[in-house]
């Protein structure tokens, strides 16, 4: 069966959004394993400055990079935007291929390089920074579609 994780930076707080993420999960179970994993985010600084942050998103890159397995799928502001349709022709040859794929939702700071570095592809939802624990139920209803756009 098509595995596909979803690694993201911090936890999530919110009931509303725990319910939509199940549901998502619940709905998505009939085509594909999904995981949701979260990792530690580490201790935001005020006004950090460059260094600091390059310093965080390194610490937080470890912890990414021991969950990373199958195809990668780093979501990020400067990744390349597509249709639902494009999605999903894009989700079935990743299921076609290597049949597990990591998404990668990053912490308030984005990204590391080194983990961008390793990604397939950087996909963008849009041009706006989203909270992290938005973008995980948006991009878990991505999925879901792109899934029922390649069922029929």
């Amino acid at each position: 069966m098509f595995k596909i994780k979803i690694v993201c930076v911090g936890k999530m707080k919110e009931a509303y959004f725990w319910d939509a993420t199940a549901e998502y999960v619940k709905r998505l179970s009939r085509f594909a394993e999904v995981t949701v994993r979260e990792v530690k985010e580490e201790n935001i600084v005020e006004r950090p400055s460059e260094k600091e942050k390059q310093e965080i998103m390194r610490r937080e890159a470890e912890h990414i990079a021991k969950e990373l397995c199958g195809d990668i799928v780093v979501l990020a502001v400067e990744g390349k935007q597509r249709s639902s349709e494009a999605f999903a022709e894009e989700l079935a040859a990743l299921r076609d291929g290597k049949g597990e794929v990591t998404f990668v939702i990053g912490g308030s700071y984005g990204l590391a390089p080194e983990i961008k570095a390793r990604a397939k592809t950087l996909l963008s939802f849009s041009k706006m920074t989203l909270p992290h624990t938005l973008m995980r139920v948006v991009l878990l209803e991505q999925i879901y579609r792109a899934c029922m756009i390649d069922a029929g």
